[in-house]
């Protein structure tokens, strides 16, 4: 099966018409971050999410860590999709689906070692997908996505073989390597951000060039 394409780092209803119109599955809509690109405003996510047609996602990035904060930042921006990018340290994954029982999901691990492994089989119970990425979350300036920078996919292929929801793999995919990485891993889609951009633009030459890359 064709992984699905998760289009990140969106910043115009442009840009998103034009992820949307080569194929990605879903986009991804960067709130506040401690650091990394793509950062965009809670108002500006709000109006590029309502242009966007079903069934496409529209993941809402957030960096909050507690429950509470997680719901009231989504009710600023209504997007369908939650991707969580850091760890869930106060309140739980219950509280967020009670509040939000429509919205999906979605827990970004960062694949640093052996542990990484728990550490997404054991939230895959709670979350309706996982989200690899390359980024750490104990440096001072916390990198919680955007890096760049490939991970080890063994790792990674281990988890999605024991998940018991969908795995999407990101973290410096590109045309030359995103075979590779399918090969590899065999997550359920691909999420990628600088890979497809010009001086932070979307670039309809590399989306396309990608696209064909990984599913051609």
């Amino acid at each position: 099966m064709k992984p699905r394409i998760k289009i990140c780092c969106i910043s115009s209803v442009e840009e998103a018409a034009l992820a949307v119109r080569y194929g990605a599955s879903a986009l991804g809509l960067v709130g506040h971050m401690p650091s990394g690109p793509g950062v965009i405003t809670d108002e500006m996510i709000y109006t590029i999410a309502q242009t966007v047609p079903p069934p496409v996602g529209t993941f809402l990035l957030t960096s909050e860590t507690a429950a509470k904060n997680i719901i009231t930042h989504h009710s600023k921006v209504l997007t369908n999709t939650i991707q969580i990018v850091d760890a869930l340290t106060d309140g739980s994954y219950k509280e967020i689906k009670t509040a939000l029982p429509f919205v999906k999901l979605v827990q970004v691990i960062h694949v640093i070692d052996e542990s990484s492994i728990d550490e997404a089989l054991g939230i895959a119970e709670h979350v309706d997908a996982l989200l690899l990425d390359s980024g750490n979350p104990n440096l001072a300036v916390k990198e919680l996505g955007g890096t760049g920078r490939t991970h080890n996919w063994k790792l990674s292929k281990r988890i999605v073989d024991s998940s018991k929801v969908p795995v999407f793999l990101a973290g410096g995919l590109n045309t030359t390597n995103v075979k590779e990485a399918i090969d590899t891993v065999q997550p359920f889609g691909l999420d990628l951000c600088s890979a497809v951009r010009t001086n932070g633009q979307l670039d309809e030459a590399k989306l396309d060039a990608f696209f064909k890359a990984a599913l051609g």
